[in-house]
């Protein structure tokens, strides 16, 4: 072996130097538990071979260490991990020690990868301070799967020759100082150290399009993008070239087509049939498929429609395998909208007609903004003999829509009314009428009929997340919801806009969605679970601070900058509070008690207003929860390793603590029900005032015929409707695999890829 020559970076050969390579994997080793050098360089030098390259020795080293990552051995992961730094630093760098950041970022200013702005608003002097600021050995905190993400997703880099521009603590300082640029030069700098050493101290986490764009001259950085398409033929084509436009800038899509009118429907008065839904339906999903997001995801989006249109029971086939190129629309995913009439139909075993939105005026606006005169309208419209209408069984569409939520996993479900009913926006004069790729943001809309139609509204929405985990005690919340609100309202002034129609939704109203990531690890190291309830106050408490202390945040900014044009649209200007809305129902699952000063806070409020009309939005955050090695979202582990396939290869990453806790987590497949975590979704989503990416999970072995009975799905449907939830996300099946989970993303791409 020592006879071998390698290939260096800069093309000479040497003698390979064993010596060298040791001192690299103990250094990488120092400090960790039940990790082996030397069983890392043998599994690594059976594979070296003469000539070499030092890059592929490197890449061979850090793949034997990632290989050995299991629950016994789990500090592989951040052996491995170091590793990929050091290889990634001496591919950004030529040298393992970063640049200082001034010349770091002239650089990449003069080779038009990152914004020329951030020499214009920052002098050397400021960088020279930035730069004390910095702390390069956090590098080495990440686990191996989130250098695999960063490297994949989130480093300026050219995605052609695969050349890499940067190390992750310049992407938390550059983010920070992107944000809070046009802040005051004092203020500002004190701003930018809290937010960086939160961020890099993976305490706030962001999602993949803040990550991956701030700091370069592209500026659009909203997660979701929510687009109401009206019932014309300018509106469907404004709506399809709104959606090319924020898929190719790294956006999920969610397009509201529910008013769409049906199949055979008279149009032109008469002088034709109406084609229906499906074509249009196809015209949406080319658009989406058009284009590719820079080689950090690709487009996806979900179509949202209610349960009553005329051709429900085609659309809700849309994504089955079986059946035709023509009558399906397979790479979309789609929300069916209920409401409470639908439920008490199902309920009393009665049927649900359905009509096309065209032909029953008033019936689709009264779906959104009041559910008593949507009652009114659609006994009145069932009794009219002159309207075009079908029967169906509501035990029939009903078991449709949850057969075919149960084949494909995404056939999503929006409550309208709890959308609108515990809301933060008047439902009379801005419906919710919609959500968006992953089921959690919840805004008003006005459909386009044209693309610079000021008239409409597109709804954005920027996201950021708590790591719940990261968290010594609730009033740390204080303090991070200040920074992540004011980071996020100066990201609304920051990025550009396409689109008049978004930029004037952002300017009125000014949303942002701020969820959780790690929450399992947080029920694990509180001892309590999913399954049985005990969780519940504890959920409750740090739900109610979050919201709090989110709104204290906006209310202070209020003060400062003023309130949202639209405050006088929100529910909040009225003095209406989360906590008054909810429904009641909750109170049989957990105290009502409240903890913090709501009465005080109510007071601010509608004094002052609120600088944000929306604060909060449970995200999947798949890729956001891997770089802060950190539990899904809310969702529990389907094993203490889980093993992710990416476009990087496969990715092993073990839960939080694990050899301390291993007897505290739930996982997903032991939880006898969905119960207790519908439970928790229904508190959390007492306080949350957007809506929440809450999955039902099913494993067929539990039951005696070795299949999900039916009336089990319609059940959990009615009781997270009782509980208040409004969507539902995806439905997972177990299917006796390895419980290997596909990468996913912040809410755009493949299968919602955060």
């Amino acid at each position: 072996m020592s006879t071998l020559t390698v290939t260096k970076r800069n093309g000479t050969t040497e003698n390979i130097n064993l010596e060298k390579i040791h001192k690299v994997i103990a250094w990488a080793a120092e400090g960790l538990d039940n990790v082996s050098v030397s069983q890392v360089e043998l599994k690594a030098r059976i594979q070296f071979f003469e000539g070499i390259r030092t890059t592929d020795i490197h890449e061979t080293l850090i793949k034997s260490a990632a290989d050995l990552i299991s629950e016994n051995t789990p500090d592989y992961q951040y052996l491995a991990a170091r590793l990929a730094i050091f290889h990634l630093r001496k591919k950004a760098f030529g040298d393992f020690e970063p640049p200082h950041l001034y010349q770091h970022v002239k650089n990449l200013v003069e080779q038009k990868r990152y914004d020329a702005h951030l020499l214009e608003d920052y002098t050397e002097e400021d960088f020279n301070e930035l730069n004390t600021f910095i702390d390069h050995s956090r590098d080495m905190d990440f686990s191996y799967a989130a250098v695999k993400q960063l490297e994949g997703k989130y480093l300026v880099q050219n995605r052609v020759t695969g050349d890499i521009y940067e190390s992750p603590q310049f992407i938390y300082i550059l983010v920070a100082a992107c944000l809070f640029a046009g802040y005051d030069k004092k203020e500002r700098l004190n701003l930018i150290r809290r937010f960086y050493d939160a961020v890099s101290k993976f305490k706030i986490s962001l999602p993949t399009p803040i990550m991956s764009g701030i700091r370069t001259p592209t500026r659009q950085f909203s997660s979701c993008v929510l687009i109401e398409c009206g019932d014309s033929l300018d509106s469907i084509n404004a709506t399809s070239s709104a959606i090319v436009k924020y898929v190719s800038q790294r956006a999920g899509i969610g397009v509201n087509a529910g008013a769409i009118r049906a199949l055979g429907s008279p149009i032109r008065g008469g002088e034709a049939f109406h084609t229906g839904c499906i074509p249009f339906y196809k015209h949406f999903q080319t658009a989406v498929k058009s284009c590719s997001q820079g080689g950090v995801r690709g487009g996806a989006a979900t179509v949202f429609y209610p349960i009553w249109h005329l051709e429900v029971e085609s659309l809700l086939v849309l994504k089955n395998n079986r059946g035709v190129e023509e009558n399906r629309v397979r790479h979309l995913d789609y929300g069916v909208q209920f409401n409470r009439l639908m439920y008490q139909r199902l309920i009393k075993g009665g049927n649900i007609t359905l009509f096309s939105p065209s032909d029953v005026p008033g019936l689709y606006d009264a779906f959104f903004a009041d559910q008593e005169e949507f009652d009114r309208l659609y006994t009145m419209y069932e009794q009219d003999p002159s309207i075009r209408k079908q029967t169906i069984k509501a035990t029939e569409l009903f078991t449709l829509f949850a057969s075919e939520r149960a084949s494909t996993g995404r056939i999503y479900l929006q409550n309208v009314d709890h959308c609108n009913t515990h809301s933060p926006f008047d439902p009379q004069v801005a419906p919710v009428k919609q959500s968006n790729l992953c089921l959690e943001i919840a805004l008003p809309t006005k459909p386009l009929n044209s693309i610079d139609d000021k008239e409409g509204e597109i709804a954005l929405c920027t996201l950021s997340a708590f790591n719940l985990g990261a968290l010594e005690n609730l009033d740390e919340l204080e303090e991070l919801a200040e920074l992540i609100v004011r980071a996020l309202d100066s990201l609304l002034d920051y990025q550009n806009y396409p689109i008049a129609a978004a930029q004037r939704a952002t300017e009125l109203r000014r949303t942002l969605g701020v969820g959780v990531i790690n929450y399992a690890y947080y029920l694990a190291k509180n001892g309590v679970k999913y399954s049985d309830g005990s969780a519940n106050e504890l959920t409750h408490k740090t739900f109610e601070a979050i919201q709090y202390f989110l709104l204290k945040a906006s209310n202070k900014l209020a003060k400062e900058f003023g309130p949202c044009l639209a405050f006088n649209e929100t529910t909040y200007s009225k003095g209406v509070l989360p906590i008054d809305s909810y429904k009641k129902e909750i109170d049989n699952v957990v105290s009502p008690e409240l903890y913090y000063d709501w009465e005080a806070l109510r007071s601010e409020i509608v004094t002052h207003g609120l600088r944000n009309s929306t604060l909060t939005a449970l995200m999947p955050s798949e890729t956001s929860s891997q770089i802060s090695n950190a539990t899904n979202g809310i969702e529990p582990p389907r094993g203490f390793v889980s093993v992710k396939a990416s476009k990087d290869g496969i990715l092993k990453q073990v839960v939080p603590e694990f050899e301390r806790l291993k007897d505290s987590y739930e996982l997903l497949w032991t939880i006898p029900s969905n119960d207790g975590y519908l439970q928790l979704v229904g508190i959390m989503q007492k306080f949350v005032d957007q809506a929440i990416s809450a999955n039902t999970n099913y494993d067929p072995s539990k039951f005696e015929s070795q299949k999900v009975p039916m009336k089990v799905i319609l059940k959990d449907l009615l009781t997270a409707y009782k509980l208040g939830v409004k969507t539902l996300y995806y439905h997972n099946t177990r299917d006796g695999a390895d419980d290997k989970q596909e990468d996913m993303d912040d809410c755009a791409g493949g299968a919602c890829k955060i």
